[in-house]
């Protein structure tokens, strides 16, 4: 069983955001991703999340790990 487990996942102009089934939000900076930053609203939308522990964006051949808004620091 994963410790992180995304229900949700947003941006706002400068960040992308998770929130667990648990309630916990976390965020990072999309500076870290440029091809998140540099994509169209319609594009960073276009993702699914993956069993909770993961989120993928196929178009633009993205992954990003649940678990590393909450340990991941730059």
């Amino acid at each position: 069983m994963f410790e992180y487990i995304a229900k949700k996942i947003w941006f706002d102009e400068s960040y992308i955001y998770t929130e667990l089934t648990n309630g916990k939000i976390g965020k990072m900076p999309l500076d870290w991703f440029p091809l998140l930053k540099n994509a169209t609203p319609i594009q960073r939308n276009n993702f699914e999340i993956i069993n909770g522990y993961a989120a993928h964006w196929k178009e633009l051949d993205e992954d990003l790990s649940i678990e590393g808004f909450f340990k991941f620091k730059k």
